[in-house]
């Protein structure tokens, strides 16, 4: 019999990571959702089994590689074979550049290259053997260019998107899809209806935000795509948004 499927989501959240646990694990995949603070899952969990998934929530920093390589064990081990990795980890700070500190800048870093570097590496290890899985990193706009007050962010993001390349020339011939996706817009989060509650109403009500829902609904996508038509990097906005 062969093992039950999992789509592990690695920086899990209120949005876009939970949206896109729900879309898989409503394809019968087990749904594997981790942050730093695994008690915070609790609700997304909730939600995914209502809907009659299944769903396991973890702890765990993705900056830390002794804490990844374990959390691809015991999934490995007691739950199912990762057959799709999603890296949601964000980092989006804004300092001016006198500003930044070497502290800001690291962490910022760690955050959005050094954990897709350390949880892709330990996904490429158990699927490569396998001969099969979809590596699916989340980028943004400064996945592409910089902007004034995002040095840390964009550095962080164009090196996730560089990760990304190599591990998609590295690792599609061995039958692993690697994509990188660009969310070049506002996501409809409490964030960000918070920060300027009468612009996120106005651009809302004219689909000018994109719905987490929407992303994960692409991701799927991505990952059924069939061989010979595998998309590497994807850009997602709204209709309304100026590019």
């Amino acid at each position: 019999m062969s093992a039950p499927k999992v789509a592990l989501v690695i920086g899990a959240g209120d949005s876009t990571g939970g949206a896109i646990a729900r879309r898989f694990a409503r394809e019968g995949y087990i749904a594997c959702v981790t942050r730093r603070h695994g008690d915070k899952l609790a609700s997304l969990v909730a939600s995914i089994e209502a809907e009659g998934g299944k769903a396991h929530a973890f702890g765990s920093d993705a900056r830390r590689e002794e804490d990844v390589i374990a959390l691809f064990a015991t999934i490995e081990r007691d739950i199912g074979s990762v057959e799709v990795l999603s890296f949601n980890v964000g980092g989006n700070v804004r300092f001016p550049i006198r500003e930044t500190t070497a502290r800001v800048y690291t962490k910022v870093w760690e955050m959005c290259a050094l954990g897709g570097f350390l949880t892709g590496r330990e996904a490429a290890r158990v699927m490569v053997p396998r001969g099969r899985g979809t590596i699916l990193f989340t980028g943004a706009t400064a996945s592409v260019r910089g902007g004034s007050g995002y040095a840390a962010f964009a550095g962080g993001k164009h090196a996730l998107r560089a990760l990304a390349q190599s591990m998609a020339r590295e690792l599609g011939p061995l039958n692993i899809h690697v994509a990188h996706v660009v969310v070049d817009a506002a996501i409809d989060t409490d964030f960000t209806r918070e920060r300027a509650p009468d612009r996120y109403e106005a651009r809302k009500a004219a689909d000018g935000i994109v719905n987490p829902d929407s992303i994960a609904e692409n991701y799927w996508n991505l990952h059924c795509q069939p061989h010979d038509a595998w998309t590497h990097e994807l850009d997602l906005r709204p209709w309304t948004e100026s590019w």
